[in-house]
């Protein structure tokens, strides 16, 4: 089923599937990291989701559909994962992680984490895990209130700019002298400003998101220096 990837990537396919990847977070950027990750021959991951489809979720995750409203993330993602690739070995954690219990998501050996948890102190918690941890991690940090999906890029968090979050996290790098790249997807995209204290969303930049993230493991794991 991979054989149009592999015109790209040759015989390291087995490289891909023997990977083991974690996925935080199945919304907006979750949901389409996890799609491309499955897609692109991934056959051990863990998703973990503490949360149900709603329906103000059918405007940018792709998880969600009418028929499945008020099911959890996690069963949806599990069914979908095993009908693209039914030999996806797939952990499920339901349950939200904080710094008391995120041990949670190391029990089995991961390679590399997509964190798209939308929990500012689980992001600092992941961060500072994965580097004791030596495990690879990419982090997606803000898409709400931004249009313009051809402003995000894959970038060391120091070098983020115009991205709320990735204030609250480049300070937490700096107040731990962290010394380590931290790579992550953010936009340099200016937030617009709205009259709602909800934050808005479109369907196409947490998306691009999401690929950005499944695009920066695939390349890393293949040996593509570009993303590093």
């Amino acid at each position: 089923m991979f054989n149009r990837l592999e015109l790209l990537i040759n015989d390291k396919i087995d490289l891909i599937k023997n990977k083991n990847i974690l996925i935080i977070g199945l919304g907006g950027v979750g949901g389409y990291a996890l799609e491309s990750i499955v897609r692109s021959g991934i056959e051990n991951i863990t998703i973990v989701d503490y949360d149900k489809i709603d329906i103000t979720n059918l405007n940018r995750q792709i998880l969600s559909l009418n028929n499945n409203i008020g099911l959890k993330k996690v069963d949806v993602a599990y069914e979908r994962i095993k009908n693209i690739n039914p030999n996806c070995k797939v952990t499920i954690i339901d349950k939200k992680i904080t710094s008391s219990n995120i041990d949670l998501l190391f029990k089995n050996h991961i390679d590399y984490v997509i964190d798209a948890c939308d929990t500012t102190q689980t992001k600092c918690e992941l961060i500072k895990e994965c580097l004791k941890r030596k495990i690879k991690l990419i982090s997606s940090m803000g898409t709400g209130n931004k249009l313009d999906p051809a402003k995000l890029e894959i970038i060391d968090i120091r070098k983020t700019c115009y991205d709320p979050l990735a204030k609250i996290i480049r300070k937490m790098v700096k107040d731990e002298n962290i010394k380590d790249k931290i790579m992550v997807v953010s936009s340099k995209e200016v937030p617009i400003k709205t009259n709602s204290k909800t934050i808005g969303s479109t369907s196409f930049v947490p998306a691009t998101a999401g690929l950005l993230c499944a695009s920066f493991v695939i390349n890393d794991i293949i040996g593509d220096q570009s993303v590093r």
